[in-house]
């Protein structure tokens, strides 16, 4: 069995020590080649290959962002049986993707789960989320979001390039500047259509979730789709307000978790949908597994089911 261990060097959560344990420790279990990424896309490249080269296993180390690439690398040939499995060990800020497959949080620890995954030959097979925008083609594990969601991780990514770290008060004190100062609260810019439907407008930001919880807020799952699942299509969460008091009562409603619909009209919510398009009237922000991906004015989503075997 060959694998591949792809190491995002600048992850915010190891250190050299750590990273040089968990090397250590998957080489004793299996032949693995470990490669440090330089640059952005690089896990991409390396995952593609490995599928070329006929790897058993890609692994990563690093956030959700070093995972998205290594499965659109993964999958760039398209959707089969011969893609690697995947396995992915925590080293970001939120490593929403990890957790939300019930990985320990610690990579220390979630690298003894992998060892014996891989021992037990214990996979699981997940469907994936499919964003098409300015003409790219993108698989998404977790989330994909336009408006507030994004503009707050394109602000952190400023804060975080000046040398300041992602901590839980940081990201907190981030979004209530975004909100009260910064984003748009009294022009919507984005519709919702889905096929055989008629269009939701007015609505100002959108939520596309394929797994459970949205993200975390250091261990507070954040959460506005709830029965959101890796084995269900997309769900969507799209309020049509930003006052005030809407807002705290999505905010209660996200920590809660609480399955039930929103108690007012002002928010389209859906479960388990194969296809959700978004148009908006002006550029907007995207995010894409808590990964900036600039400013749209068309998305369409789709779910992909069956997509990728992963370790767990």
């Amino acid at each position: 069995m060959r694998a591949i261990l792809i190491v995002n060097p600048n992850a915010t959560t190891t250190t050299p020590r750590t990273r040089e344990v968990i090397i250590r420790a998957i080489s004793s279990t299996i032949d693995v080649e470990v490669i440090d990424t330089t640059h952005r896309l690089h896990a991409t490249d390396l995952a593609r290959q490995a599928r070329r080269d006929k790897i058993d296993i890609v692994l990563t180390l690093g956030g959700d962002g070093t995972v998205n690439e290594a499965v659109n690398g993964l999958l760039a040939d398209g959707i089969g049986p011969d893609a690697p499995a995947l396995g992915t060990i925590p080293g970001g800020s939120a490593n929403v993707f990890a957790r939300s497959l019930g990985l320990s949080e610690d990579p220390v620890d979630a690298t003894a789960e992998l060892i014996e995954a891989i021992s037990q030959s214990r996979q699981r097979t997940i469907g994936l989320g499919i964003a098409q925008y300015n003409g790219l083609h993108r698989y998404f594990m977790c989330n994909a979001g336009l408006g507030i969601d994004a503009e707050i991780i394109e602000e952190m990514d400023r804060q975080r390039a000046k040398g300041a770290s992602a901590t839980p008060a940081r990201y907190v004190g981030t979004a209530l500047n975004q909100y009260f100062i910064k984003t748009e609260r009294r022009e919507p810019a984005l519709t919702i259509e889905r096929p055989g439907v008629e269009p939701v407008t007015g609505v100002f930001l959108a939520i596309i979730q394929n797994s459970s919880p949205w993200t975390y807020l250091g261990p507070i799952a954040v959460d506005p789709c709830p029965r959101a699942s890796f084995d269900a299509g997309l769900d969507l969460f799209a309020p049509r307000s930003l006052g005030v008091l809407h807002t705290v009562n999505y905010v209660q409603r996200m920590l809660l978790r609480q399955r039930s619909k929103y108690p007012f009209g002002g928010v389209l919510t859906l479960h388990d949908q194969s296809e959700i398009h978004i148009s908006a009237s002006r550029p907007t922000s995207l995010q894409i597994d808590g990964e900036a991906a600039g400013t749209v004015r068309d998305l369409t989503v789709t779910s992909a089911p069956a997509a990728l075997q992963v370790l767990v």
